[in-house]
């Protein structure tokens, strides 16, 4: 059960829809596997960065698990890609209808170690959205890793943190 997997348009996703919210904070599914469910149920979700003291934000759409961590993929070629090299810190959000919302905090991994199956996914998940790249194996296609990560389950009473 929350087990992620690649659909037929590219995008990863969960296989546990409708009880993200409940199972983490009952503690019954793998913490990043509620993170993924919460950030692949729905359509976009918003990650902001920070770059001398002014906050940026944008939607994102694209999350994977490899290697036990989250994996977000962008291009060299987009001002967030220069400003998590400026300042690898981040929060994400997500608000999945009927189960609160998600809080992820972490410091993007800038070493691409996206394999395959991984960067074949974020390709054609991004080419679904009108981008263009020269394949999967296009030099500005760019992945980065959530290290350092916490995160937190809320509703608008309680923030119930997710082992990570």
């Amino acid at each position: 059960m929350g087990k992620p997997m690649d659909t037929a348009d590219g995008a990863v996703r969960s296989d546990a829809v409708g009880t993200g919210g409940a199972q983490a904070a009952r503690g019954e599914r793998d913490g990043l596997d509620t993170v993924l469910g919460y950030l692949t149920a729905v359509p976009a979700w918003y990650l902001a960065t920070s770059v001398d003291g002014q906050p940026h934000v944008r939607p994102f759409s694209f999350a994977a698990r490899q290697d036990g961590r989250i994996w977000f993929c962008t291009a060299t070629t987009k001002d967030v890609w220069e400003e998590l090299r400026a300042n690898p810190r981040f929060e994400a959000t997500s608000w999945w209808p009927g189960h609160g919302w998600l809080i992820l905090r972490g410091v993007a991994g800038m070493e691409d170690r996206a394999e395959p199956s991984m960067r074949e996914a974020g390709w054609r998940h991004l080419e679904g959205l009108g981008e263009h790249y020269d394949g999967p194996d296009d030099p500005t296609l760019v992945f980065f890793s959530v290290e350092q990560s916490r995160a937190w389950i809320c509703d608008h009473d309680t923030w119930t943190p997710i082992e990570l």
